[in-house]
C-alpha cells in the first residue's frame, strides 16, 4: 500500500530522515514502513522527543488556522520539525530528549522514553492525514524547547485575553 503525495527524498533532507530512523534498534523496519504505508513509528526519548499541541494551540499562538500560514509561521518560531496530524488536531513539534524534566506544560505534554510517535516519510506535506507541516532538512534538527515553550506562553495570553 503506497500513500500519495509521498515524494523522493532529496539530498537535503535525505540523512535527516536517515537519522530519524535510527531512532528505532533496526533503521531499516522506519525505512521498509515510510516505503509500504508513508508512515513509521518511532520510539521517542533515543533521538528526540515530541510535545503536543494541539490545533487550538497552534491556532491561537499564530494567529491564524490557514494551513500554508501556520506552517510557514511554525518554521520560523520554531526552526525545527514538525507534524501535522489533521484527523486528530494536533502538531507534534520533535525536540530534544534532555528536556522532559523541566517542561511545565500540562496543555501540551511532552512525551520521551516508553512512547511511539508516527512519523510520516519525506516529502509527505499534506494538507490531510498525517503530514510534515516543517519538514527536517539535516541531522538532529530539532525543536528548540525555549521556542516551543514561548508558542505555548504566547497561546496561554491569548486565551486570557492578552496580546502577543
Amino acid at each position: 500500500m503506497s500513500r500519495g503525495n509521498v515524494g523522493p527524498l532529496t539530498r537535503g533532507n535525505n540523512s535527516a530522515f536517515e537519522w530519524l530512523a535510527r531512532a528505532q534498534q533496526e533503521p531499516n523496519q522506519a525505512h521498509r514502513e515510510w516505503a509500504e504505508g508513508g508512515v513509521a513509528l518511532l520510539p521517542l526519548g533515543k533521538r528526540f522527543n515530541s510535545v503536543c499541541l494541539s490545533a487550538r494551540i497552534v491556532y491561537a499562538s499564530v494567529g491564524t488556522d490557514q494551513l500554508d500560514v501556520v506552517a510557514a509561521t511554525l518554521a520560523e518560531l520554531l526552526n525545527g520539525p514538525v507534524i501535522h496530524n489533521s484527523p486528530q488536531h494536533m502538531y507534534h513539534a520533535l525536540v530534544e530528549t534532555s528536556s522532559t524534566l523541566r517542561w511545565e506544560y500540562d496543555e501540551a505534554p511532552m512525551l520521551g522514553f516508553g512512547n511511539f510517535l508516527s512519523v510520516p516519510a519525506a516529502g509527505l506535506c499534506g494538507p490531510f492525514g498525517l503530514h510534515w507541516a516543517v519538514e527536517p532538512h539535516m541531522v538532529s534538527d530539532l525543536c528548540p524547547v525555549p521556542s516551543v515553550a514561548a508558542l505555548v506562553q504566547c497561546a496561554r495570553g491569548e486565551r486570557h485575553g492578552r496580546r502577543r
